[in-house]
Order: structure tokens, then C-alpha cells, then sequence
């Protein structure tokens, strides 16, 4: 029964107009070599500052600054800005489900 529940969850995310805006902002940018080499590259970056969060590793004002310029620089071009924005819809509709079980499964 949970099963078949979670499969049909997952049915719907994958229908999701987030989930589906992410993957056609993911092909449109997959066109461009480059740009995928610089969201890779952006990615790789923020997910390391998150684990060093995670750890309880403080994270400078001049890591912080770099991110942002990064970020700053990908989102002038309207396919990354696209897809960072996609992908950051996407995102918080998954950890909105997270908040919700994690809130139902509070002991």
C-alpha cells in the first residue's frame, strides 16, 4: 500500500509543471557545451560550500562573494538563468515534500 503511494507520488512529480520546466531548461542548456561545462562547474562549487556547511565548517564572506559572482555571471545568460531558475523551482517542490513527511513523522 505505502509503496503504490510512493510510486504514485513519484507519477506526479514526474508530471509536475516544475519537474517537467526542469527538464526542458536542462536539454535547452545540454545545446551548449560550454555553458553545461560552466553549470557543472558552478554546481561542483556550491555543493562543496553545502557539505562544508553541513560540517560546521565556516564558509568566508569571500567564498560567499564568489558564489554570488558566479551566479551573477551565469544568470546574464537566459538559458543558465533559465535553468538555475527551473532547477531551484524543482528543488523546492521536492524538499516541500521532505518538510511535509518529515513533519507528519515527528515522534
Amino acid at each position: 500500500m505505502i509503496h503504490d503511494r510512493a510510486h504514485e507520488l513519484a507519477a506526479e512529480i514526474k508530471r509536475s509543471e516544475e519537474y517537467l520546466g526542469y527538464l526542458a531548461a536542462k536539454e535547452k542548456a545540454q545545446r551548449n557545451p560550454e555553458l553545461v561545462e560552466a553549470l557543472n562547474d558552478y554546481q561542483e562549487k556550491q555543493f562543496e560550500m553545502q557539505k562544508k556547511q553541513m560540517l560546521g565548517e565556516d564558509i568566508g564572506p569571500d567564498v560567499m562573494g564568489q558564489m554570488q559572482n558566479l551566479y551573477q555571471i551565469l544568470a546574464r545568460d537566459p538559458v543558465a538563468a533559465e535553468y538555475l531558475g527551473a532547477q531551484m523551482r524543482f528543488a523546492m517542490m521536492v524538499n516541500d515534500v521532505y518538510t511535509i513527511l518529515g513533519e507528519v513523522l515527528k515522534a
